[in-house]
């Protein structure tokens, strides 16, 4: 039987991860406390702690009865900040919250990373991955704060793990649509415009599945720290995944078939680690 958490620590709970995550513990009957810089109103929580993640007081008091946290506060992008706002703050909030979560005895945590940490998403320039399918191994090829925050926030929890005996995972999350409409918009821009998808190699994941792979990574038998890429099975494209790649990613080495629309991602880890299986999937 799965040994639940007794309450979750839910930061950045006001942005649609954070939502969906906390429907999902909502459903599973876990008390919730969130964090967040404001307090929308209407979420399915028992505690709502306004402040920011990067501040060490705010998050002593939001630890109040927790046992597992899932940390999803962040500056999504490079361009939402200056240089030093979107590094400095995303690397703080991470240490912070994962070292007060330590003092307070939380010995589970799982954080937001992102496949931008590969480092092609925002780069200034066109970048190539180094083979496909990618895994969790592949070179990162870092040019923007945004992507670096993101490596030192799996260095970060690499490191509590290592200090503090906590079970960390660090989810590297594609592009998230929070309904199907949402990804639809997505999948229509890069039929337009296919060499934007390629940065992100066309990757999708539906906001109910992420919330599901941060819920296994605090609650499956695992422990360590772990970096897992979590995407749906499938590519946004139409086109097949193999005719996609010889145009935009020519020559990166191809060390495995991807039939039809595979995605270009090795997901046994997301299914070894955590048994996740993407189960909203776009036709």
């Amino acid at each position: 039987m799965t040994d639940y958490p007794q309450r979750v620590l839910v930061t950045g709970a006001a942005g649609s991860l954070g939502r969906a995550t906390l429907d999902l513990l909502a459903r599973h009957q876990v008390a919730a406390t969130g964090l967040d810089l404001r307090d929308p109103g209407g979420l399915p929580l028992d505690r709502m702690v306004v402040g920011s993640a990067g501040d060490p007081e705010t998050v002593r008091r939001a630890m109040e009865g927790v046992t597992a946290v899932i940390h999803l506060a962040a500056i999504p992008a490079p361009s939402l900040g200056t240089p030093e706002e979107v590094f400095c703050g995303n690397t703080r909030a991470t240490f912070v919250v994962l070292e007060e979560a330590a003092r307070a005895g939380v010995r589970r945590a799982a954080l937001a990373s992102s496949m931008s940490a590969l480092g092609l998403a925002w780069a200034d320039r066109v970048l190539h991955p180094a083979y496909v399918p990618i895994d969790e191994e592949i070179p990162l090829q870092v040019e923007d704060p945004y992507a670096l925050s993101k490596q030192a926030d799996e260095l970060t929890a690499a490191m509590m793990s290592r200090r503090h005996g906590m079970t960390t995972v660090a989810l590297r999350y594609p592009r998230l649509g929070g309904t199907e409409d949402k990804l639809q918009q997505t999948a229509e821009a890069w039929a337009v415009d296919p060499g934007a998808g390629a940065r992100e190699l066309w990757c999708y994941l539906d906001v109910r599945d992420a919330a599901r792979a941060a819920w296994l990574a605090v609650t499956r038998p695992i422990e360590g720290h772990h970096v897992v890429a979590v995407t749906a099975p499938n590519t946004l494209m139409s086109e097949p995944t193999e005719e996609l790649l010889a145009v935009f990613h020519p020559d990166s080495e191809r060390r495995a078939p991807l039939p039809d629309r595979a995605v270009p991602v090795d997901l046994r880890a997301a299914e070894r680690v955590l048994g996740f299986t993407a189960e909203y999937v776009l036709p």
